[in-house]
């Protein structure tokens, strides 16, 4: 048998790895049984298996909410999991990502990502101690997410961040407990109803959103644009 040259043989990725990410990008190829890998601010994070409670279930419910609001605004455009590539220290892969296909900040590139900051990214967490609220966060203002959505699953706490002069500043609910975008009008959420796993009452706020004049405005512009 004929013994593998040294240069085909890549290193697997490890947390805590310090890397480029053209060198991250090389690694997580060789690896394809590895389903969630993450480089921020030039340090690879591997992900841990993915519980129900914590993770898969306020998941699909951040999905369900995000798809409803997809369906009903043609020239917005919705990704799971899907990679950003945002730096050349910062290739993530958010759990959610909705951005506008024209005039925004981002594209799909020639080999399938997206290239840029999608205007609003949503993210499942452990708890206020995750990388989601530290490092990534600085990371995505940095680079002018405009919107970022953080669910602390051990806190049963949601956090929604506008970026306003470079900074997050923290979006407050309402009398109601629901909390409306500022980027993407319509796209109204209870914080109240998301915190207990309510998917009907979640839904049932969002089409009031998407059956306001501020969403039929926002269509008519997607359409001009």
């Amino acid at each position: 048998m004929t013994a593998l040259s040294p240069t085909t043989i890549l290193p697997p990725l490890e947390n805590g790895d310090r890397l480029t990410r053209l060198e991250f990008e090389r690694r997580y190829r060789a690896m394809p049984h590895l389903k969630k890998a993450e480089l921020v601010e030039g340090v690879v994070y591997v992900a841990s298996p993915v519980r129900v409670n914590h993770h898969a279930k306020p998941h699909a419910l951040a999905m369900t909410w995000l798809g409803v609001y997809w369906a009903a605004t043609p020239g917005v455009d919705l990704g799971d999991n899907a990679t950003v590539r945002l730096d050349a220290d910062n290739e993530v892969q958010p759990d959610a990502y909705l951005r506008r296909e024209t005039g925004g900040n981002s594209r799909i590139s020639d080999d399938d990502y997206l290239e840029g900051a999608p205007e609003l990214i949503v993210e499942i967490a452990a708890s206020s101690a995750s990388y989601d609220l530290n490092d990534k966060l600085n990371a995505y203002r940095r680079n002018g997410v405009e919107e970022y959505l953080v669910w602390q699953s051990y806190e049963a706490r949601l956090d929604w961040f506008r970026l306003r002069e470079g900074r997050y500043v923290a979006l407050e609910a309402d009398a109601n407990g629901m909390i409306r975008s500022e980027i993407f009008p319509g796209l109204w959420l209870s914080v109240t109803a998301f915190e207990r796993g309510d998917a009907a009452s979640v839904v049932a706020v969002l089409q009031q959103g998407l059956q306001s004049a501020e969403h039929q405005d926002f269509i008519a512009q997607l359409t001009l644009d």
